[in-house]
């Protein structure tokens, strides 16, 4: 979503982050590359005018001019400007009761926003941190829009609550949360209709189904690719049925990302998840921080890091070093790594998090083909073959190319590969030095 915009970035805080002395002409050279750039990723004109004169005050003073490293005291600058922008992680986390008491969030937006996934998401995200969770199915305007929710919740083991033949989305939503109350289910999530545009229909429906509920948090989901549109809708329903906070649906689209950038200013309610992908698992609280510094090109390490613990299990790692010290590390292990790397996302979502990776490698830059090759023909092999790659004579090397779809010469460079890995992987975890280095060259 923020290709564009932090390729841009990147190049202008780059130029500037080295510079030993900074004049005002080049600040303000900076920060008409920084307007421009904010302007093409569609972002409001009213924000963006408060984002750069705030900048320009701030980068032309004394202090920044004649800063042991003016440089680097300028990036600052922009860095706070954009998390202050896009919202402080304090308005982030969704303000729910104890778990003896019925919380209720109230999903709202246009049709075609991704409210009903979205639902879905929020409820298996709730149910992962320890909350029972229940969803109602009060979209009663959507063909299919009630067995959309039902197949999702089975999907994620989240009851979800309809009533068959019922008109009122209010009545749908005040039974159910009796019915959460008896159950004991401390979270009850509220999909409702939308529309393919605002209408005094559809406000008037929303109100009567928050009166009848008193949600905890009223969460309006934007489509992220409707661009300033969202935002325009955001703030009349903020206007109309009031939100206490945003998702942004569709946010590893390729669109501009102006909607992202305009909407904490505008509608004054802060982003608190994002939808990165079409899979359930696929939705991510919204730190301003984190975006910030991967728009800025940055990184994102915690981020990285916390992917890489969602997908990788604490004592399967410490048995994983302890292989690669001895020089057991094997091709079954191999694989499994490949394995969990998928998981953790696309290369592309990788590399943006990895700090001084932005604009210097992409994902053209890593051969995906061969990584797809590498797992063919690792699965072409028998247990005892991944185990044990010492007993791949010429014949179990021709039947596993020929069972993989490849060539001996592919299996032949899998297996000098991983000959070499297996002895830096023994370095790096045997040599402490050898790993500090590493990381210091990794600029960690």
């Amino acid at each position: 979503m923020f290709d564009s915009i932090s390729d841009k970035f990147s190049g202008i805080m780059r130029s500037l982050a080295g510079k030993s002395k900074i004049t005002e002409k080049n600040v303000q050279e900076a920060v008409e590359e920084i307007k421009m750039a904010l302007l093409d990723a569609d972002v409001n004109l009213r924000v963006v005018r408060r984002f750069i004169n705030g900048t320009m005050e701030e980068a032309t003073g004394e202090k920044v001019l004649k800063a042991v490293d003016p440089g680097q005291q300028f990036v600052k600058i922009v860095y706070d400007r954009m998390v202050a922008l896009l919202g402080d992680e304090e308005n982030q986390k969704l303000l729910l009761k104890g778990p003896d008491t019925t919380s209720v969030i109230l999903m709202m937006g246009l049709q075609g926003s991704g409210k009903t996934t979205t639902s879905a998401k929020l409820a298996s995200r709730l149910k992962k941190e320890g909350r029972r969770v229940m969803l109602v199915a009060a979209d009663l305007v959507r063909p299919a829009a009630i067995l959309q929710l039902q197949v999702l919740g089975e999907a994620v083991g989240v009851p979800v609550f309809s009533i068959e033949g019922e008109k009122n989305p209010a009545k749908v939503a005040k039974a159910a949360l009796v019915q959460a109350k008896k159950d004991q289910r401390d979270v009850l999530i509220v999909d409702t209709s939308g529309r393919m545009h605002l209408d005094e229909t559809l406000m008037d429906e929303i109100q009567k189904v928050r009166d009848a509920i008193s949600p905890d948090e009223t969460l309006f989901v934007a489509d992220a690719m409707t661009g300033q549109n969202a935002v325009t809708i955001a703030k009349e329903f903020q206007e109309k049925v009031g939100i206490s906070g945003v998702v942004l649906s569709k946010f590893d689209s390729d669109t501009r990302g102006g909607a992202a950038l305009s909407l904490r200013s505008v509608v004054g309610k802060p982003i608190k998840f994002i939808g990165v992908g079409e899979k359930i698992e696929d939705l991510d609280p919204f730190y301003p921080d984190r975006i910030a510094s991967r728009i800025l090109g940055m990184g994102d390490i915690v981020s990285l890091v916390e992917k890489a613990q969602s997908v990788v299990d604490e004592n399967e790692a410490i048995r994983m070093q302890e292989k690669m010290a001895k020089n057991t590390f094997d091709l079954q292990d191999y694989l499994d790594q490949l394995n969990s790397m998928d998981k953790m996302g696309s290369i592309d979502q990788l590399l943006e998090m990895i700090p001084g990776a932005k604009g210097q490698v992409s994902e053209d830059d890593i051969d995906t083909e061969e990584i797809r090759r590498e797992k063919a023909i690792i699965l072409s092999m028998t247990y005892a073959e991944r185990t044990n790659y010492h007993i791949m004579g010429p014949t179990r090397r021709k039947r596993v190319a020929k069972g993989s779809g490849t060539t001996v010469s592919d299996v032949n460079r899998l297996l000098k590969k991983f000959e070499k890995m297996r002895l830096t992987m023994k370095k790096l975890a045997k040599n402490k030095k050898y790993q500090a280095a590493m990381l210091k060259q990794m600029g960690m």
